[in-house]
């Protein structure tokens, strides 16, 4: 039967191709299930703080979920799915923490084929948010559950209350001496105790911070007084030009946190537990001192071992309208013989150097690496903030820096002799001198164990308290009511 086909040729070679288009029918379905369904939980984070508690569920694709408040006392429900429960995502029972402030225990259980149902009990009502982070650096696929307080803590009556509960009881003031301030005003009733009350004797033992630290650094114990470089708070002083009649507030700004360790030395030393013990050591002295007769008081933008994003530092700073905002790091460059230490201010121009613009670049990731909800970030107000950074904030940030510079040189080795200049996004609030300090290099293994020592720290948080005080004495900081 020449040029035809054989019928059962045709036949077998029709069943060949039926077979063929069901098998590939068959494997695009097993694949788009195996996308929809096929995650894996490799890893599980707690992060408990005042501010809010993040949960982070690691797998090696990305997660669906979906979320209900529900109850009284308020639980949050979490579905997530595509996945089936397994041993890494059982741990997180165990990561809950006694002394978390939201969440007082949960539970996690097949829900449903491929949904995994996760119920936290809750020890407040919280406004929960729930987003995904693509891969990046050392980490997979994140989902991250934000729980953030449904009534949150003002920072600036905080701050106040907390001055306050230190200062010595007032003695009290004749009725024709001061109205009476409202009980619903804190700064009033701080205020009135200012002017009612004489200061604390010279040498008077101040109440030490305790710094949260890690189990391989050492810390000293309490010192019984004040360094010779803190001077206590004199008794208060009438408001002139050159005094003010307020608490002077200094923002410190402990970097990276939580999700992000930062730079990472030789010997496993992480920035973030290095930089929150500096800036715990520099709030005691700050908290024990006083300008022209005026209590100061740090603010801290994060006093525990959690994540804040690049912007919320800088609101923070505002939100407590302090009078300085010093940003505390410790630098790591590829090649370990880099070392001293360092300052920044802002710059509009460009950066002041190769070096200084890498630096800045780096450090303004580490919102990728710690993770940021897009959605919360009003990024008109971020460049409106950089809009307004005037030339008047950066030149005093340069006269900050080079006070900074001048004593830290008296205790090690400067990488830089001056104050360079770059676009870091923290340094970028428009009405605060802010600084960034490199306190030294990390990936530098000697100076990696200067960084871990007692010493080089206390030393290093004198140096700081001393550069802020020479600031002040040649810039006092203008009288201003605070607004709450």
């Amino acid at each position: 039967m020449s040029g035809q086909e054989n019928p059962s040729s045709l036949h077998t070679g029709l069943l060949q191709r039926r077979t063929v288009l069901k098998g590939g029918s068959l494997a695009l379905l097993l694949s788009g299930q195996q996308i929809a369904f096929g995650a894996t939980i490799v890893a599980v984070r707690v992060w408990p703080a005042k501010d809010y508690t993040r949960v982070t569920i690691e797998s090696d694709a990305r997660l669906q979920s979906r979320q209900l408040v529900v109850g009284n006392p308020p639980r949050l429900a979490v579905d997530i799915e595509g996945i089936n429960l397994n041993p890494a995502l059982r741990e997180l029972v165990g990561k809950i923490r006694p002394d978390d402030p939201f969440i007082n225990g949960l539970r996690v259980g097949q829900f449903a084929p491929e949904v995994v149902r996760i119920v936290f009990d809750l020890k407040q009502s919280v406004l929960p948010q729930v987003f995904s982070l693509a891969p990046v650096a050392a980490y997979k696929n994140r989902l991250v559950l934000d729980l953030y307080p449904e009534q949150p803590v003002d920072p600036m009556e905080a701050l106040i209350a907390e001055r306050m509960r230190d200062a010595p009881a007032a003695a009290p003031a004749p009725a024709f001496a001061q109205p009476k301030p409202s009980a619903a005003d804190p700064l009033g009733d701080l205020m009135a105790q200012q002017s009612t009350r004489p200061g604390p004797a010279a040498g008077t033992p101040t109440a030490p911070v305790a710094p949260t630290l890690p189990p391989t650094v050492a810390i000293a114990p309490p010192r019984p007084a004040a360094p010779p470089s803190v001077s206590p708070a004199p008794p208060p002083v009438a408001a002139t030009s050159t005094r003010t009649d307020r608490i002077i507030i200094v923002a410190l700004d402990p970097g990276h946190g939580g999700e992000d360790p930062g730079a990472i030395g030789p010997n496993g030393t992480r920035e973030k537990d290095i930089v929150l013990q500096v800036a715990h050591r520099l709030r005691e002295r700050i908290n024990s001192a006083s300008v022209n007769g005026n209590p100061m008081r740090a603010f801290l933008t994060r006093d525990d071992d959690f994540f804040v994003p690049l912007h919320v530092r800088v609101q923070k700073a505002r939100r407590v309208q302090a009078d300085l905002f010093v940003s505390i790091h410790a630098d790591a460059f590829t090649n370990p013989d880099a070392s001293g230490a360092s300052v920044f201010a802002l710059s509009q121009r460009g950066a002041s150097s190769s070096a200084a613009r890498w630096l800045a670049n780096k450090e303004n990731d580490a919102d990728k690496v710690g993770g940021i909800n897009i959605r919360a970030e009003d990024l008109h107000v971020q460049r409106a903030l950089f809009d307004m950074s005037t030339t008047a904030q950066i030149n005093d940030s340069l006269k900050l820096g080079s006070a900074m510079l001048g004593e830290i040189r008296n205790v090690g080795k400067l990488h830089k002799g001056q104050v360079e200049q770059a676009g870091f996004a923290v340094l970028k609030a428009p009405d605060i001198p802010s600084v960034l300090v490199e306190t030294a290099f990390i990936s530098n293994p000697g100076e990696e164990a200067k960084l871990r020592s007692t010493t080089y720290q206390e030393n290093l948080a004198d140096a700081l308290m001393r550069g802020i005080q020479r600031y002040f004495a040649q810039n006092p900081p203008l009288a201003r009511s605070r607004q709450l």
